[in-house]
């Protein structure tokens, strides 16, 4: 299998798949002489980490991260840096009914049919379980971008429930399950989950995330936009189906009057009155906030019976056991942060290399 590492000059490679015994992510291209340990690294991992409530996955995972090499008395050397994070809550036997079964909407029949074997444990590679790594780049990657870029997420959707914008508090987003930034659309999706979960349904969401302070000039045209980086991460992220920058599809529907981020100078700075371009121009950062946006598909292993096939080709029904998120989407957000940050954290690099600042 090819294609397990993400970035250019900040560049990090993923192995391991969700029931063996652990994973874990290689990360080079950190600069030197960055105070790091696995202190730093930490927050970010128990935010992602699996059965923090009813709403998540039940597997209990510590997602205690080692580092084991890159770091000397407390400080990036320049070399790769190794992490490592060992998986001790497995229960394979939950997927031996689907050793030879295809689930509808998940990797199963597309794997099988490229490599011919598959691990059906979990998924094994295709597993949500591989973004914990992510999440451990992500926190170098915000190291290296420092305390003046501020990234953060929160889900704005789930099904067909929205968030009213009106009511967006970031203070919220840590204050209940869901990531949720509308304290009163957080108190409805508590029912509505618990009717998804208990019926052995699940449901897709929309997570957006933002970062504050990034300066004008990052990005690379016309083939390394910011932009189609940013979107590229995000895409390759678990169950993710759908990607827009700033506006977005809605874009589509504006006039050029209505859609222009219009200019005006403030305090001597170039400041946009809107953000429909969502803080890139021409695939370069211009200076105001970053916002992407994604669309995660419902969860794909649900008790619900559907209907599939097997490995044989007999048409089958089939069910999946064990412990399920009833929205990925929820735990989504550390990874669309973390995936935010290495586009960035590397384009800086990028940025310093041509332009020398």
């Amino acid at each position: 299998m090819s294609h397990n590492s993400f970035g250019h000059l900040f560049k990090f490679t993923t192995w391991g798949e969700s029931h063996g015994p652990a994973i874990g992510c290689v990360v080079d291209g950190c600069p030197p002489g960055i105070e790091l340990s696995e202190n730093d690294i930490q927050p970010f991992m128990d935010a992602r980490k699996p059965g923090t409530s009813r709403f998540v996955t039940q597997r209990k995972e510590p997602d205690q991260v080692k580092i084991l090499s890159g770091v000397f008395e407390g400080k990036t050397t320049g070399t790769p840096i190794s992490l490592l994070i060992e998986n001790k809550d497995q229960r394979s036997k939950d997927y031996s009914e689907i050793k030879n079964r295809y689930r509808p909407g998940h990797a199963d029949y597309t794997y099988d049919a490229k490599y011919g074997i598959r691990d059906y444990r979990g998924g094994g590679r295709s597993s949500a379980r591989e973004t914990a790594n992510r999440v451990a780049a992500g926190a170098i990657a915000r190291k290296i971008l420092g305390n003046d870029v501020v990234i953060r997420g929160a889900v704005t959707q789930i099904g067909t429930s929205i968030i009213d914008g009106d009511h967006w508090d970031w203070d919220q987003v840590s204050q209940n399950p869901f990531w949720c930034p509308d304290a009163k659309a957080a108190k409805a999706w508590e029912n509505y989950l618990d009717e998804v979960r208990k019926s052995g349904n699940s449901i897709g969401a929309i997570v957006e995330v933002q970062a504050e302070g990034v300066p004008a000039g990052w990005g690379a045209p016309v083939y390394g936009k910011l932009d189609s980086e940013i979107a590229n991460g995000l895409m390759s992220i678990n169950a993710a189906k759908g990607v827009e920058i700033g506006a977005g599809f809605a874009s589509a529907g504006y006039t050029g009057v209505e859609n222009a981020d219009e200019m005006r100078i403030k305090d001597g700075t170039p400041t946009f009155l809107s953000n429909n371009s969502g803080g890139i121009l021409g695939g370069i950062s211009n200076g105001d906030t970053i916002v992407a946006r994604m669309a995660i598909k419902p969860t794909s292993s649900i008790l619900t019976e559907v209907r599939s096939i097997n490995s044989k080709g007999e048409e089958i029904d089939v069910r999946t056991k064990g412990r399920h998120d009833p929205c990925v989407g929820i735990r989504a957000v550390p990874v669309a942060e973390a995936m935010l940050a290495c586009v960035l954290a590397d384009h800086k690099l990028r940025h310093r290399g041509q332009t020398g600042n």
